[in-house]
């Protein structure tokens, strides 16, 4: 599966109460989010139970204000609609994973 880009205006289909999703806060300009992304998009393609998107926290501000976000990148686990797990900050992927299956 590929990176689903989120919106305020998708964000509640793509974020649905059956499935785990994991977002990742980021910005074009932030350099720890550049080395994180190839890690989630590995993500995506490997995990076929895990809806996997991004959110750029420059053009979606509202939904990154709702999610608390102040530094990025931020990656939140959702699981039943319901955000889980926050991790700020670069992790390796083994540490992402561990996330997904907590």
């Amino acid at each position: 599966m590929s990176v689903v880009n989120i919106t305020k205006e998708n964000y509640q289909s793509v974020v649905s109460a059956n499935q785990t999703v994991l977002l990742d806060f980021w910005a074009v300009w932030c350099g720890p989010c550049k080395m994180i992304a190839p890690i989630v998009a590995e993500i995506a393609e490997e995990r076929h139970d895990v809806v996997v998107g991004k959110v750029d926290v420059d053009s979606e501000m509202e939904l990154a204000m709702q999610f608390g976000i102040s530094s990025i990148p931020t990656l939140v686990v959702i699981r039943n609609g319901v955000p889980a797990v926050k991790s700020v900050g670069y992790r390796p992927k083994a540490d992402i994973e561990k996330l997904l299956d907590a």
